[in-house]
């Protein structure tokens, strides 16, 4: 039986890839067949990732929020492989301070990778996408957003951050709704608390309580086991889904 969530064939650009939840989607990926286009402002850790895939990779070091700069990856892959099947937009940073302390340059830095960053590279890859799509091209066209439970219920530390995440849901519905008439699938996932160098604090010795205590299920999530539902995003099962936005947090936003 074939595997229904195989990507073989298929050109993913995965951003955000030098670690945590990118690095662990580009590994599931190209354990599914994927040809892998990491980027990533790290270039030794993106470098790592590229080094630990089974598959066909090929790494670019640079900032998603440098129009430019992404606007050249998309055309250069676009030249070598034909098509971008593909893209999770994950690349973020975070600049933590409590609202009335918070600098304009820590708010600017957030916004300019983590919303700008999106739409920079959503843009990009849609444009390729739509034009291949309006000449008759039926081969898949995936964009998944990472976006966050911050931005669906707020934050506490980092306004920055749950700004950036909630608009995030909106250009993914945005986009979703101008795409999906050429077949293009535009969703998002909103991650928890997931085990990467972005939630030390919220899993270090004076948050962890405060951080379990919002968890039905009791524990923060492994990248690899969120990669799965990434990756779902982007095969063939998800063909008929778009302007989702997919919760994978262990039930933290039930609340109690």
């Amino acid at each position: 039986m074939n595997n229904p969530m195989s990507l073989e064939g298929r050109t993913i650009l995965v951003t955000g890839a030098a670690q945590g939840i990118g690095q662990a989607v580009a590994i599931r990926a190209s354990e599914l067949g994927a040809t892998l286009v990491l980027v990533d402002l790290n270039e030794d850790g993106l470098q790592k990732t590229g080094d630990s895939l089974p598959g066909p990779v090929e790494t670019h070091a640079g900032s998603v929020a440098d129009p430019k700069f992404v606007q050249d990856i998309v055309a250069q892959t676009v030249d070598k492989h034909g098509s971008i099947h593909g893209l999770f937009n994950n690349a973020g940073i975070i600049r933590t301070a409590m609202i009335h302390k918070m600098s304009v340059a820590d708010w600017q830095a957030v916004i300019d990778v983590n919303l700008s960053g999106v739409f920079h590279c959503l843009q990009s890859v849609g444009r390729h996408m739509l034009e291949r799509k309006k000449e008759g091209d039926v081969s898949p066209a995936r964009i998944v957003n990472v976006s966050s439970i911050a931005g669906r219920k707020g934050t506490i530390g980092q306004i920055n951050y749950g700004a950036a995440k909630s608009g995030v849901l909106g250009i993914t519905m945005s986009a979703a709704r101008e795409w999906a008439r050429y077949e293009i699938c535009v969703n998002s996932v909103c991650f928890g608390a997931v085990e990467t160098p972005m939630t030390e604090v919220i899993r270090g010795p004076k948050f962890i309580e405060k951080t379990m205590a919002g968890i039905p299920m009791g524990r923060i999530a492994a990248p690899e086991e969120v990669a799965g539902p990434c990756c779902f995003l982007l095969s063939d099962l998800a063909s008929y889904i778009t302007g989702q936005h997919l919760t994978i947090d262990g039930g933290a936003h039930i609340g109690f």
